[in-house]
């Protein structure tokens, strides 16, 4: 009787009254959720980095920023962070590096805050060119998609 003891005192977890009806269209929305696509300007690209001295990478605020962003849109730490733009960069076919995450959170406290809303939901489409980081859904385009400097 000892496991009654305390029974009145024990939390209950409530069934669940939702059940999914109409299971591929619920297994789409969560594929959807993990979409993103990125838009690079070559402008962008060539300012990613720079080398200093003894051939050491020199990271710029655009490379900063878009660790953040992606961060921010995903929310996962730095080191997942880092890979994740390995990854990217990796499959994209460039040769530029990725900061380490040691870098990022150093040069995140010198950039100044912005007060962004929180991701929107669905897909993210992630721009970057030279004047900077823009994250929005799928609803919401651009018309410099079909431009020929903008790199997937």
């Amino acid at each position: 009787m000892p496991s009654k003891h305390n029974a009145a005192r024990r939390h209950h977890i409530p069934k669940m009254s939702f059940q999914v009806q109409n299971w591929a269209e619920y297994e789409a929305g969560l594929r959807r959720r993990g979409s993103l696509t990125l838009w690079i300007e070559e402008d962008a690209l060539n300012q990613w980095q720079s080398i200093g001295p003894n051939g050491q990478a020199r990271y710029r605020s655009i490379a900063i920023e878009t660790c953040l962003m992606l961060r921010t849109a995903f929310k996962i730490a730095l080191r997942q962070t880092e890979g994740l733009m390995d990854s990217v960069l990796t499959l994209m076919g460039l040769t530029i590096s990725v900061p380490d995450h040691t870098t990022v959170s150093r040069r995140a406290v010198g950039l100044p805050v912005t007060k962004s809303k929180s991701a929107p939901k669905g897909p993210l489409h992630v721009l970057i060119d030279s004047t900077g980081l823009e994250v929005f859904g799928a609803d919401r385009r651009r018309n410099r998609q079909s431009d020929s400097r903008w790199r997937l």
